[in-house]
C-alpha cells in the first residue's frame, strides 16, 4: 500500500481514541487538520486500512460498523447502557475453537464474540 497522508492521520486518529470509532467519528477528528476532506474519503482509507491487516473492521455491535486500532486476537464487550465498547482479552475463554471441534467435530477458523451488558462505570452510576 502506497503512503497516504489521509491513511496516516486515520490510523493516528483510531491510536489516539481507543474507543472503538465509527467512521463517522474519525471523519470529524481528521476533518481538524483536512478541513476538505470528504466522508467518502475516510471510509475508503479506513476501508483500505482494514484490508491490509493494520486495523480492524468490527461489525455488529451496535448497528454501525467500528473501527479497531488492536489487531491482536480479542473478543468485546458493549455497554447497554452508555453504548461503549471494551476489549476482552480471549483468555476468558481459552482454546475456544478446540471446544468447537471436540463437541461438534466443526473446525472453526476464526470468530468474533460480543459481550453485552453494563460496563462498571454504569454500575456505579444506577
Amino acid at each position: 500500500m502506497n503512503y497516504s497522508k489521509q491513511r496516516e492521520l486515520a490510523l493516528k486518529v483510531l491510536q489516539k481514541n481507543m474507543c472503538h470509532p465509527t467512521a463517522d467519528f474519525v471523519y470529524e477528528q481528521m476533518r481538524k487538520d483536512l478541513p476538505n476532506i470528504s466522508l467518502a474519503t475516510v471510509y475508503r482509507n479506513l476501508n483500505q486500512l482494514a484490508e491490509a491487516g493494520l486495523i480492524r473492521k468490527v461489525e455488529g455491535l451496535d448497528g454501525s460498523v467500528h473501527f479497531d486500532h488492536n489487531t491482536h486476537n480479542h473478543y468485546h464487550f458493549v455497554c447497554i447502557k452508555c453504548n461503549k465498547v471494551y476489549d476482552v482479552p480471549c483468555e476468558v475463554a481459552p482454546d475456544l475453537n478446540q471446544k468447537v471441534l471436540v463437541k461438534t467435530g466443526l473446525q472453526v477458523i476464526s470468530h468474533d464474540i460480543t459481550f453485552k451488558g453494563i460496563c462498571q462505570h454504569c454500575q456505579k452510576h444506577n
